[in-house]
């Protein structure tokens, strides 16, 4: 996962609030197999007619944020479905920040996993960024994961916060299963351990012989 410290860029504006996980990507688009290539049904339905023509006056089809790495939307964003897709959608197209005023419990775990940060800040705060983007298309911000600061066009600076853990995960680019093998050596002596308290358990799941097999319920 690319570790993310700070990231001055291009704001696409999506001043809409509610903003689901069917509208990010739609349900009909999950059966793309790989992650690559989801970028391109990101927002399908607002994006595209149902003939495929673009949309002209959608943010993400207007010339001046066709580099955009960083989406400034309303509230709640991410609602909806648990779908993982959304998350990777939104990267695919080229996104590595979302700022809204406030983030789905659980696209806010999906995203922070993934390694696309969320940023929440006030909504009026917000509110003052779209109109910036909307008056000034193709202006860039910054977000500075280290500082946890946002820095506006006219250089107002505001705070943001995240949680320790995440954060540090994100400035190392660290994603769960990296995290986990940097425990491998206490992994290693916890299954040691119950190897020997619980042989049963581990008979079950690879067999008397070691050869794994299927748990029994």
């Amino acid at each position: 996962m690319e570790p993310f410290v700070r990231l001055t860029a291009v704001a696409a504006p999506l001043p809409r609030p509610n903003v689901d996980t069917d509208a990010i990507i739609a349900v009909q688009d999950l059966l793309i197999l790989t992650k690559q290539g989801l970028g391109k049904k990101l927002f399908r339905r607002w994006r595209y007619e149902e003939s495929g023509v673009s949309i002209p006056d959608f943010a993400l089809n207007l010339p001046a944020f066709a580099a955009a790495r960083i989406l400034v939307a309303g509230a709640n964003f991410g609602c909806g479905s648990s779908r993982e897709h959304a998350v990777w959608a939104l990267q695919d197209f080229g996104f590595r920040c979302i700022i809204a005023p406030s983030f789905a419990s659980i696209f806010y775990e999906n995203a922070l996993k993934n390694g696309l940060l969320p940023v929440s800040l006030p909504e009026s705060a917000v509110d003052m960024l779209l109109a910036s983007l909307q008056a000034d298309p193709g202006v860039e911000i910054s977000v500075d994961l280290e500082a946890c600061t946002v820095q506006f066009p006219d250089s107002t600076s505001l705070q943001f916060a995240i949680p320790p853990a995440q954060r540090e995960t994100l400035l190392l680019g660290l994603d769960p299963i990296d995290l986990a093998l940097r425990h491998r050596d206490a992994l290693a002596r916890f299954q040691a351990v119950q190897r020997r308290q619980a042989p049963w358990v581990w008979q079950a799941l690879h067999g008397a012989d070691g050869s794994r097999g299927t748990v029994s319920h």
